[in-house]
């Protein structure tokens, strides 16, 4: 029945049959087909497949993993720190209540926020650790969404009226404190007497227990009321630096000019990315190297495509004698070659792009059930994997494992094309 769908499509008055007909398909779908004979073919192209599959899954993956992880570290280094950081030049900031009012009223800018920042010794009656001890303003403190926002105890509500100090879930928990507790803070740089400089103790109540959600900051930052910290770091009645928070991230640049001009007084700029360049230059530059090295992946199963398309070939060259005899074209030899291997390729790469997405978006659910004590976040700074797909990075990895799936079944297909049925059915 078949033969005799052949025998009408490649009958002399159609031989003109339309590129890829009907039968081409037909015959390339045979030959996926698992056959005793041909098992060895067949266990090639599956895991040519599964190669490719693999390949194209692990390449989506690992892109959203990375772009996660530069998304959830920016929003969490940038959100607590700043974007841009106004510091004195020719005197100290006593001024700072006016030029934090001018500052915040430039265009693109929420939040201007006079800041003291010390280092000091934090112990409790249970353990002690160094922080660093930030003098803000309670109405500031509030403004700023990835502390006032995640409060795990206690309020903000006191900060400014009760002395307190909010501090982060996991100095709390090393040290063994909650909301209502005192925590004891040391510097060296106390009073000056004729000994020399004595060291200052003071216990403050804890007012309030943040979690930020990266380990370093919920274990270090102590947030200190700014009259309590002018006062503990001998500051007179001045701050180190003013913070300006922008509503874009990346317009630093272009909102540098218009601060300088706001300020009205020499003042030296920096920002988030001048501060975090090599961490951010890495992270890039691991990126593109992981896409690379998981290219590879895909090459050399595409690669298996070409292996598995010769060895097809060659056994199936009596087949394709018969064909030629029966007035299939050259073209038509190539291209039923060329449906076989590519669509390996494509269903592989369409496997890869469902199992890759699915994957990626139950990521957080997948290492919660699979790998619960895996994920340590004292130790990657995050408290859990994040992932955020790029819709033209999966398009951009899709395309590529197409285009190496059809390059790979050229050579094998232009190969079958030109086989000479005289030699193959005298040598087959």
């Amino acid at each position: 029945m078949a033969i005799g769908a052949l025998n009408r499509a490649l009958r002399p008055g159609r031989s003109g049959t339309l590129p890829f007909a009907p039968y081409e398909w037909s015959i390339a779908g045979r030959y996926l087909r698992t056959r005793r004979k041909e098992g060895f073919v067949s266990v090639i192209a599956l895991f040519s497949f599964l190669g490719i599959m693999l390949g194209v899954a692990t390449l989506i993956i690992v892109l959203s993993v990375m772009n996660g992880f530069r998304k959830e570290l920016l929003s969490k280094i940038v959100g607590i720190n700043g974007h841009i950081f106004v510091a004195p030049i020719d005197r100290p900031l006593t001024d700072f209540a006016d030029l934090s009012e001018r500052l915040g009223k430039v265009a693109g800018v929420t939040l201007a926020l006079p800041m003291v920042e010390g280092q000091a010794f934090a112990s409790s009656p249970y353990n002690g650790s160094g922080v660093l001890v930030r003098g803000v303003r309670a109405e500031d403190l509030r403004h700023i969404p990835s502390v006032a926002g995640n409060i795990r105890g206690g309020s903000l509500d006191t900060f400014d009226s009760g002395g307190g100090v909010a501090i982060g879930r996991r100095l709390a928990d090393s040290l063994g404190l909650q909301a209502g507790d005192t925590l004891t803070l040391a510097t060296p740089k106390g009073a000056t007497t004729p000994f020399g400089t004595a060291p200052r103790i003071k216990g403050y109540p804890v007012a309030a227990v943040f979690e930020v959600g990266m380990s370093e900051f919920d274990a270090t930052f102590v947030y200190m009321p700014l009259s309590e910290a002018q006062a503990f770091f001998n500051r007179d009645n001045d701050v180190s630096v003013i913070e300006v928070f922008l509503d874009d991230a990346d317009q630093v640049g272009e909102v540098r000019a218009a601060l300088e001009l706001a300020a009205e007084r020499p003042v030296l700029l920096t920002d988030w990315r001048q501060r975090n360049r090599t961490f951010f230059s890495a992270l890039e530059v691991e990126r593109n190297v992981m896409f690379i090295i998981l290219t590879l992946i895909v090459l050399v199963a595409a690669l298996n495509i070409v292996s598995g398309l010769i060895m097809l070939v060659k056994d199936k060259s009596s087949d394709i004698a018969i064909l030629r005899t029966m007035g299939a074209t050259r073209g038509a030899i190539m291209r039923v070659f060329l449906i076989t291997g590519a669509s390996i390729g494509i269903v592989g790469t369409l496997a890869g792009f469902v199992l890759g997405l699915v994957f990626s978006s139950n990521l957080t659910a997948i290492q919660r059930t699979l790998f619960p004590g895996a994920w340590d976040p004292t130790v990657r700074f995050l408290s859990e994997i994040p992932s955020e797909t790029n819709a033209s990075e999966v398009v951009a990895v899709v395309a590529m494992s197409m285009v190496l799936s059809l390059l790979a079944t050229l050579y094998p297909s232009w190969r079958a094309a030109r086989l000479d049925p005289v030699q193959a059915l005298r040598y087959g």
